[in-house]
């Protein structure tokens, strides 16, 4: 039986979570390569000393001078991973493009500052679904990666991840028994997500990418599934030609 057969269960009640926004003045302290399109950067400041970030798909503005007019250019990136103790964060940049964010990513260098501002708020999904399905093409890499480490051994993941090159597809980390498959475009990833039995039990389907795919994915899984829209998230991470574009598309 999967859920396009069986009746909705019962939501989960998903917790929202609001911040208090902050924007601080912050130090690159490390720089690791991800792959030819990708790389890690952590940075430090004591006044990440109350950074809070409750989701793996929150986001925060990162601010640099846009390279042109003097303005600050601003982007929305996932909070990868932060060490309290420490009081660093660190931040995955796709490399694509010549956009301000990318191009201060791909010249990054130790010592090098910015700003960062939030997050403004989490939404926390629980880990105690019997199925959590992670669908994204490589801007939601970083989220999808924070989740799968997040979540407790006995769970199950089911993740359609999209990247072009071989050599940007990584090996994730998780105690969850995982299903992963890796598609080339947003074609190939509604097509494996249209071809996808989802399990029995209940599940929280989570989506993120370009906009017109995500429409897509969306009504594959309410249409075509029929998986309750209470237990699901479909992100926008970008639009071609729009800058710092971010929304959740309404079920």
């Amino acid at each position: 039986m999967n859920s396009e057969t069986a009746n909705p269960l019962p939501a989960r009640r998903v917790q929202r979570v609001r911040h208090e926004l902050h924007r601080r003045d912050v130090e690159v302290v490390r720089v690791e390569p991800l792959g030819p399109h990708f790389v890690s950067v952590t940075f430090h400041a004591e006044s990440l000393a109350g950074f809070r970030s409750d989701s793996f798909d929150d986001h925060v503005k990162f601010m640099v001078d846009d390279g042109t007019t003097g303005e600050m250019a601003r982007r929305d990136y996932t909070p990868r991973r932060f060490d309290p103790a420490r009081r660093e964060l660190t931040i995955e940049f796709a490399l694509h493009g010549d956009g301000p964010a990318a191009n201060w990513a791909r010249h990054a260098r130790v010592g090098q500052r910015a700003i960062i501002g939030g997050p403004r708020g989490s939404m926390i999904i629980p880990t105690d679904y019997d199925w959590h399905l992670l669908v994204g093409d490589d801007s939601a890499l970083p989220a999808i990666s924070r989740r799968l480490e997040e979540l407790p051994a006995g769970s199950h993941a089911i993740v359609i991840a999209q990247a072009a090159e071989v050599a940007d597809r990584r090996e994730f980390d998780s105690a969850a028994t995982m299903q992963v498959q890796w598609v080339e475009n947003g074609e190939a990833m509604e097509q494996a997500l249209r071809q996808l039995a989802l399990p029995a039990g209940e599940g929280y389907a989570w989506c993120a990418g370009e906009a017109a795919v995500m429409a897509r994915l969306r009504d594959v899984l309410l249409a075509e599934k029929k998986h309750p829209k209470e237990a699901m998230k479909v992100g926008v991470y970008w639009k071609p030609g729009a800058l710092d574009f971010h929304e959740t598309l309404e079920a």
